[in-house]
């Protein structure tokens, strides 16, 4: 099981409506001191989250490393999904062998990646949970219209992402702190970790996307939470500001957020390996070895 797999299946367990270690790796940033841990279930307590709605065209493809696509406007995108709970895909799959109607209306949640350069461009992709067949007159899908999404999230820049992101941090649960607890590896941490940044384009913004200086102060303010409906637009590889779902929110909910000490290490690792294989002998290409 990849870690991947694991935060996905824990989190699907302990919270349907969430995207998103080893001992002392789990810090918690709780920016609001008086709220409770039977405080942080009620049903209006604001969470980070990222779930939308998608209309395309889904494709089964041979190749390996994209085996699920979906295309929308024109623009095909990679369609993940979880390996240990594939239900959402077979189920999607014989509706479309049954209909023959490749294009379908999926919930997902949105997948960005961001690279170190910051002139290479970010990849977006989706991550299947479910399709809507208007059986369920309640729900997500009800709630959103094609290509909607509610993205609840800190409002910031980030260095490698030249539109201000939503950030989507893990929400804190003490299920969710022992279960990282059980982890030592940092690669392993930092994976489950991760959080998602989702680029968006929100040019009157109530409350100014917050900019860390590297150069400046410890004192520099932190980003505000937000709560917004956002429209997925290909041609921009972004996502548009439609509607606010709440006011901007200066103490966030309580995340879970790796400490400095195990990114270190983490970037420490990775560099010994790239040094490693830098060293390392290219093997022959038996390929194009010519054989009489």
């Amino acid at each position: 099981m990849t870690s991947t797999e694991t935060r996905e299946e824990i989190t699907n367990q302990q919270d349907k409506t969430v995207i998103t270690n080893g001992k002392d790796a789990a810090v918690i940033e709780d920016q609001n001191d008086n709220a409770s841990n039977s405080s942080s279930t009620a049903i209006n307590q604001p969470l980070f989250r990222a779930v939308g709605i998608i209309r395309g065209e889904v494709k089964f493809n041979d190749d390996e490393k994209n085996p699920l696509t979906v295309t929308i406007s024109k623009f095909e995108y990679r369609l993940f999904y979880n390996k240990r709970n594939p239900n959402a895909l077979s189920g999607l799959k014989k509706v479309i062998e049954k209909t023959g109607e490749t294009t379908q209306r999926l919930i997902v949640y949105p997948k960005v990646t961001h690279f170190p350069k910051k002139d290479q461009p970010h990849q977006i992709g989706f991550q299947l949970i479910g399709f809507d067949q208007g059986r369920y007159e309640t729900g997500i899908s009800q709630v959103l219209g094609d290509n909607e999404f509610k993205l609840c999230g800190l409002w910031q820049f980030i260095p490698v992402c030249r539109p201000p992101c939503i950030s989507i941090f893990l929400n804190f649960k003490k299920e969710r702190l022992e279960f990282l607890k059980a982890s030592d590896d940092p690669a392993t941490q930092a994976k489950f970790m991760k959080a998602s940044h989702i680029p968006v384009l929100w040019k009157d913004s109530p409350v100014r996307p917050f900019r860390f200086n590297p150069k400046g102060g410890k004192d520099q303010g932190h980003p505000f939470f937000v709560q917004i409906k956002a429209v997925f637009l290909p041609h921009r590889d972004a996502f548009g500001f439609v509607e606010q779902l709440g006011e901007p929110i200066e103490q966030a909910p309580k995340f879970m957020k790796l400490p400095k000490s195990v990114k270190g290490q983490v970037r420490k690792n990775s560099s010994k390996q790239q040094k490693k294989n830098s060293h390392q002998k290219p093997k022959p290409n038996l390929t194009n070895k010519i054989i009489p």
